[in-house]
């Protein structure tokens, strides 16, 4: 095996400069260190993780604490993560909270235990835990996707910092509700997620703004909770179906909870759009493959992935600057759950 050493020697630098190149201590020219680089590949040269971390106090790690990595949305924003990580020379370690409060904050515990250097984390509902755990321990974070407020009795200490990044969520929604409007629908119901998510709030926000733009009156009985997971919105999407006065159109608000409305609406013996108009936030990668095709709102979930990870190396950079949060637009995809025609090609339009 090469050493540090010899990498030097065929580059025709200092064992300082190479451990410059490979640590991030100081500036190097590029041209020279494009020639280490070169050196090492030649020689097969693979640094020691362990000793690096002693000499930088850092591991050159991130861990990431996503629930439901199974979620397609999740899976996504996971590859976008990984690739990111990846880019900047760091290795991913990962675990799932399963949404709860306690388990969350252990993983996490357990994450930081493994001394990464910061953490990209996907908040539960009620992140109380989390967020002591932290601050105390002061450790650069990025929440993804869903948002933490500072002002909310779950928000974190005074004092602690955090970067955050979503997609938007509000104005999506409101225009799925007034897409459906336009086309005559009078009833609209919403599926939402789980109770006390930003996700969830923000969603249920849009859909109020979209009845109203639309001139429509909010009814309580055609909102519907969830719970962000298919078989949740199975049983909310058969109870909006057993009222007297059933809505005509359905706004699911994310793609598990769509699977499962479709099967509420299969068991009924009813077919979408032709008994029930119906269109989803968050998009499949097979959504085009239903019949009928699902009129969806698409999250750039590689591009949030990244973001985070930028955010938090910017952190680690920089453990003093001003908390940023970064919302990314997302893109209505137009096709035909919502009853429209099928198009010559699907029309992808992006809001921000």
């Amino acid at each position: 095996m090469a050493t540090m050493a010899e990498v030097a020697r065929r580059a025709g630098v200092s064992i300082a400069t190479v451990s410059h190149v490979l640590n991030a201590t100081r500036p190097v020219r590029p041209a020279t260190r494009q020639i280490v680089l070169d050196a090492m590949d030649e020689l097969g040269y693979t640094p020691n993780t362990l000793a690096r971390s002693l000499v930088t106090a850092r591991t050159r790690s991130i861990g990431l604490a996503v629930s439901a990595i199974s979620n397609p949305y999740f899976t996504e924003t996971l590859q976008g993560v990984e690739a990111g990580a990846l880019e900047h020379g760091y290795s991913l370690l990962i675990a799932d909270p399963h949404d709860d409060p306690e388990h969350e904050r252990k993983v996490v515990q357990l994450l930081h235990e493994r001394r990464v250097d910061g953490m990209i984390v996907a908040p539960s509902a009620t992140p109380h835990e989390l967020l002591g755990y932290l601050a105390r321990h002061d450790v650069p974070t990025v929440f993804l996707d869903r948002l933490v407020d500072s002002g909310h009795p779950s928000g974190p200490a005074p004092g602690f910092t955090f970067d955050q990044v979503c997609a938007e969520n509000t104005e999506p929604v409101r225009r799925l509700v007034t897409h459906l409007a336009e086309l005559g629908h009078k009833r609209i119901g919403l599926v939402a997620g789980l109770p006390g998510l930003s996700t969830t709030s923000e969603r249920i926000s849009g859909y109020r703004h979209g009845l109203a733009y639309a001139g429509l009156p909010y009814d309580e009985r055609l909102v519907v909770t969830g719970n962000s997971e298919a078989a949740g919105a199975e049983r909310a999407t058969d109870a909006l179906l057993s009222l007297a006065a059933p809505p005509t159109a359905l706004v699911t608000a994310n793609n598990a909870m769509t699977i499962g409305a479709l099967r509420a609406v299969r068991e009924r013996g009813l077919f979408v759009p032709g008994d029930l108009a119906l269109c989803c936030f968050d998009d499949f990668s097979w959504a085009d493959l239903f019949s009928p095709r699902l009129t969806a709102i698409s999250q750039p979930g590689r591009e949030i992935g990244a973001q985070a990870v930028r955010l938090l190396l910017d952190r680690l950079d920089s453990p003093g600057r001003a908390a940023r949060t970064v919302r990314l637009p997302s893109a209505f995809v137009h096709r035909t759950s919502c009853g429209c025609p099928e198009n010559p090609r699907t029309r992808e339009e992006t809001d921000s």
